[in-house]
């Protein structure tokens, strides 16, 4: 009998090892830029995009977008040892009471809340008062070894801010952002705003967009891959099997992700 089950359990392993899922390939790195210039993504390279919960950098990604303020020098030098590129999230569109530079934002900036507790919309045609305010947060990224910016909140003039912000308006703040970026060596990444993205592709070396799937809009973020910059692309309510086929099709760097941002992420790869 011993011998019998020894038999039968031999085509059961073999059967296993044939279906078992294969361990998923690192992702392929990003190439370091030229000397002197910004680092540019490319179409399709993969990503990670945790802005809460403890920092798991052994995420096979290329690419890593975490919060400019939680993350720290280590654990970006830790990602840099293993050849990844990373991105400072930073609201650059909203204020946000929990961060420690909220004082320094006079009340007068702030206006409507935009939907997360704690956030309200800024003023962006006060350019005066929100340069140096921005320039501190840049110089934080820079300093603590990021590649690149992802400024959040782009696109007030599209909302209920609380001010009367014009497309001129965000069009002029985004470049302010964008030049920011650039004067410290970071690249920058334009979030969301796709209406504007005819007038600001020339000014953003990559994209980040949320639900384009969903709303039936990935097909506008196509000037950026056409320029051979990345599109960094996340859906909540969709799974994989929903964008992984048209998103390979437009090129993107797809995720599925969770609101709160954490760890966890399915790819399309």
């Amino acid at each position: 009998m011993r011998k019998l089950a020894l038999l039968l359990a031999v085509p059961l392993l073999l059967l296993a090892a044939c279906t078992a899922q294969p361990e998923p390939e690192r992702d392929e790195l990003s190439p370091d830029p030229p000397p002197g210039e910004r680092w540019q993504p490319k179409p399709g390279v993969g990503w990670q995009w945790q802005l809460t919960g403890k920092l798991d950098t052994s995420v096979k990604a290329a690419v890593y977008d975490v919060d400019g303020f939680n993350t720290t020098k280590e654990q970006l030098a830790t990602l840099k040892k293993d050849g990844r590129k990373t991105i400072c999230y930073i609201s650059t569109g909203a204020w946000e009471d929990f961060r420690p530079d909220a004082d320094a934002f006079p009340e007068a900036l702030l206006g409507e809340g935009n939907g997360w507790e704690g956030e309200r919309w800024l003023d962006i045609r006060r350019l005066a008062e929100l340069e140096p305010l921005m320039g501190k947060r840049f110089d934080m990224c820079k300093v603590k070894g990021f590649d690149a910016v992802e400024p959040d909140n782009m696109d007030g003039y599209a909302n209920r801010s609380g001010f009367p912000l014009t497309a001129d308006d965000q069009l002029k703040y985004n470049r302010l952002i964008a030049r920011l970026a650039h004067d410290r060596g970071m690249s920058v990444g334009l979030k969301n705003d796709l209406d504007q993205i005819p007038e600001l592709l020339a000014d953003f070396d990559f994209a980040v967009n949320e639900q384009c799937v969903e709303y039936e809009e990935c097909e506008r973020l196509t000037p950026f891959i056409e320029a051979g910059k990345a599109v960094f692309h996340a859906e909540y309510e969709l799974p994989t099997g929903r964008f992984c086929a048209r998103s390979r099709e437009l090129k993107l760097s797809s995720l599925e992700k969770k609101y709160e941002l954490d760890a966890w992420r399915r790819t399309c790869r």
